[in-house]
């Protein structure tokens, strides 16, 4: 009798492949919906962990922080949107046949715009946060507002074509 034809190994070998299928798509289904799930003001608006080394900051101040920083975040989410929408408005006028360059350029102006108010709103933010610091804190918190500063400025460098 062939060795490989045998009916028992055959069947033993369907079992075997029906378990380890059965198993591995138990584990995939298990990974995709058993995710850790955000904590309310977790990480979206928790105290980057380069404030809280450099800054040594107290727990009060770390919870000024995040209040600080959920506001913030909630004040430009209006203003972010917007942007979005511009962006996706210019790259839709942009590849049309013809495109009209008046309605670029006033798309283009309403993002500058847009991004003017960012900028402003972000340097109010810095501003309230430098408030909380201690005076021997502010040094310190220049520096990490500098390093976080220059290194999106060198990642957007990198991303550019």
């Amino acid at each position: 009798m062939n060795f490989l034809a045998s009916k028992r190994l055959v069947t033993t070998a369907l079992v075997l492949l029906a378990v380890f299928n059965v198993t591995l798509l138990g584990l995939l289904f298990w990974q995709n919906t058993c995710k850790v799930q955000p904590t309310p003001g977790g990480h979206q608006f928790g105290v980057h962990p380069a404030f809280m080394e450099s800054l040594a900051l107290t727990p009060s101040q770390a919870l000024s922080f995040r209040q600080l920083r959920r506001q913030h975040f909630l004040k430009v989410r209006p203003e972010m949107e917007s942007i979005a929408l511009l962006k996706q408005q210019l790259v839709e006028e942009s590849l049309k046949e013809n495109p009209d360059k008046a309605k670029l350029e006033i798309i283009a102006s309403g993002i500058g715009s847009r991004h003017i108010a960012l900028e402003r709103e972000l340097a109010l933010h810095f501003q309230e946060l430098a408030k909380v610091c201690r005076p021997e804190q502010r040094d310190s918190l220049k520096q990490v507002l500098d390093r976080m500063v220059t290194r999106k400025h060198a990642m957007r460098m990198i991303h550019r074509p």
